[in-house]
């Protein structure tokens, strides 16, 4: 049964009324400020767009694994409104759809329909004011996109950003789709880990340049940015690589950002036993005693070395059936848990054929797991080098995905080959290899001439600088964490 009126009212008061205290208690810590992350910036030019009359982006979708970040964003943006672009707090609407679901068993529709008529006594079509709608955890309403659509289509005046696990990515409905903006929020990449934890900001333009150096082979501009930032970086006070190394294991998320490793791999545990308890649902339906072959086939991965994933063998060793397998390992994909990527081939075909390799969207949700299990061991070279692999896989995956570049990102199928292979939309493919330690250059030169690349790339920690030695670019696996 739907909410009264007046239930609605006053549930959405209250949200009002406490819209700028609990904007407070989230974006403060110890009476300082949080520090604004690149994605703040980016959601923020939305807001400064629609405030100025130059954009028609205002129906913004913000799809991400739990515990990025999200409602920390969204508290920033209702500050920033609040603050600096002094829009009054009964003009901003911020509500989590699982507490409108678990209080008042409401919809999405309702309750932006009553603030607008009831709040301020119009309709979407007469409203004559700048109205924000910033919803939490929109995937408790199957008609979250339905209900944007409306209002989007019915007033200019509406901007609204709804947040929510990957689901979001699956249920919007089909003519809502060109109205919206999606800006997917991924775990804190190097740069914004250093930004949250010392105000440190890398050089304008860095990320393009190791974009350009990476994809064009472009080495001056990056060169003489990672100069700027040898720079900046000396204020931290302590070697780089020791920072790097601590937020390889554990500085993906927020809020291990001023946590000991051992309460970060706690926190990441749990957040992994939410996506499964909550998340996993709302893509398929499985019976009780699967939610344990989840945690199963979690552990097998965050156990082996990255390599090509047989999905039979997995079965045959978890005791389930291959199809259970196969389902599972595509669910975990759909929560962005983890990703994949396939084997190079010229024929779609060959490539469908192959196994996998699977990896995790951040090492630090492979380092949570290693640490339940007692694995956790920072000081191995080797431990470090699976950790590099699946970082740099993670900044390709997420380079694909806001970016559009790579075009593809495959691994090589040849015994001993290299860690990755990148396709342009051309087909040009430019191989590179990842390692702590030294390195050799065969396995780069090898796949150089396979392929006829004009570069190959190595990201490793043997060089201090980005360097180019023939047709091999040399890239320090610090370094390539500011892309």
């Amino acid at each position: 049964m739907s909410p009264s009126k007046e239930d609605l009212l006053d549930y959405i008061q209250v949200r009002l009324d406490e819209g700028p205290i609990s904007a407070k208690n989230k974006i403060y810590k110890r009476e300082t400020k949080l520090k604004r992350r690149s994605a703040f910036f980016k959601l923020k030019k939305y807001i400064d767009k629609f405030l100025d009359g130059t954009s028609e982006e205002r129906f913004i979708i913000m799809p991400g694994l739990r515990g990025v970040g999200k409602t920390t964003l969204l508290f920033q943006l209702y500050d920033y409104l609040n603050h600096e672009k002094e829009i009054k707090s009964d003009d901003i609407l911020y509500f989590t759809t699982d507490h409108l679901k678990d209080y008042l068993d409401g919809r999405i529709s309702e309750v932006i329909d009553s603030f607008i008529s009831e709040i301020h006594d119009k309709t979407p079509v007469t409203l004559d004011k700048n109205l924000f709608i910033l919803i939490d955890e929109a995937q408790y309403d199957k008609n979250w996109s339905l209900s944007g659509k409306i209002f989007y289509d019915q007033s200019y005046k509406i901007f609204m950003i709804f947040t929510g696990s990957s689901a979001l990515d699956f249920e919007i409905n089909v003519d809502a789709v060109r109205r919206t903006k999606k800006e997917p929020i991924f775990p804190l990449s190097f740069s914004e880990y250093l930004i949250l934890k010392y105000g440190i900001y890398p050089p304008k333009g860095m990320s393009t340049s190791i974009r350009e150096l990476i994809f064009n082979g472009e080495v001056d501009v990056a060169y003489r940015k990672e100069v700027d930032l040898t720079r900046k970086l000396l204020k931290i006070e302590k070697p780089i690589e020791k920072e790097w190394k601590n937020y390889l294991c554990c500085g993906g998320f927020p809020y291990g950002i001023n946590l000991e490793n051992k309460e970060t791999c706690k926190q990441t545990a749990q957040m992994l036993d939410r996506v499964i308890e909550k998340d996993v649902s709302h893509f398929r339906s499985f019976r009780s005693g699967t939610r344990s072959s989840i945690l199963k086939i979690l552990k097998f991965l965050a156990l082996q070395k990255p390599g090509e994933l047989s999905e039979s063998k997995l079965a045959k060793n978890l005791e389930i059936s291959s199809s259970t397998v196969n389902d599972i390992l595509y669910i975990l994909e759909k929560t962005h848990l983890i990703f994949h990527v396939e084997p190079y081939s010229k024929s779609a075909g060959k490539s469908i054929r192959k196994a996998w390799k699977y990896y995790f969207l951040s090492p630090s949700i492979k380092v949570s797991i290693l640490h339940e299990l007692g694995k956790y061991n920072p000081k191995s070279r080797e431990y470090l080098g699976v950790l590099a692999e699946n970082m740099v896989a993670s900044y390709l995956f997420r380079s694909q995905k806001t970016m559009h570049m790579p075009y593809g990102i495959f691994f090589s199928p040849d015994s001993g080959g290299v860690d990755f292979l990148l396709s342009g939309i051309e087909g040009e493919v430019i191989p590179i290899e990842v390692g702590i330690g030294k390195k050799d250059t065969k396995q780069i030169k090898r796949a150089m001439k396979k392929y006829g690349s004009k570069y190959g790339i190595v990201i490793s920690n043997t060089k201090r600088r980005i360097t180019k030695e023939e047709s091999v670019i040399y890239i320090p696996v610090t370094t390539f964490s500011f892309l």
